[in-house]
């Protein structure tokens, strides 16, 4: 079977992995939240890895940079929701240290990748 470019990177490899770890997090979120902050959170997760996939296929680097933009800020709102579910102790203290540790890892990666594409620019 093929494996294509983004399957290959570290960054979305460690992208979907977290987005597995949001979907059995959220298991334990009351029913009430199902189309709420649970939806929101699924939503924000996979959307970091989606974009990384996304932005591999452009053909620019600006284009590529550009995903990669959407996905850390994608990154962002996973975790505001992650700090919301912590107050109102949906989420324990470690979990939301270990998811916290997750997004800032992948982020950083998100940031070296685009600074990589960028610099073929110039």
């Amino acid at each position: 079977m093929y494996v294509f470019s983004f399957e290959k990177l570290d960054v979305w490899q460690n992208s979907k992995a977290f987005v597995l770890d949001i979907y059995q997090l959220t298991d334990e979120f009351p029913v009430k939240e199902t189309y709420g902050i649970v939806s929101q959170i699924k939503r924000s997760a996979t959307s970091i890895s989606t974009n990384i996939a996304e932005g591999t296929s452009r053909n620019t680097q600006k284009d590529k940079s550009h995903f990669l933009t959407i996905s850390y800020s994608s990154a962002m709102e996973t975790l505001n929701h992650l700090i919301i579910a912590r107050d109102l102790s949906y989420i324990s203290e470690e979990n939301y240290i270990d998811c916290r540790n997750k997004i800032e890892k992948i982020c950083n990666q998100i940031n070296n990748l685009k600074k990589y594409y960028l610099n073929q620019l110039e």
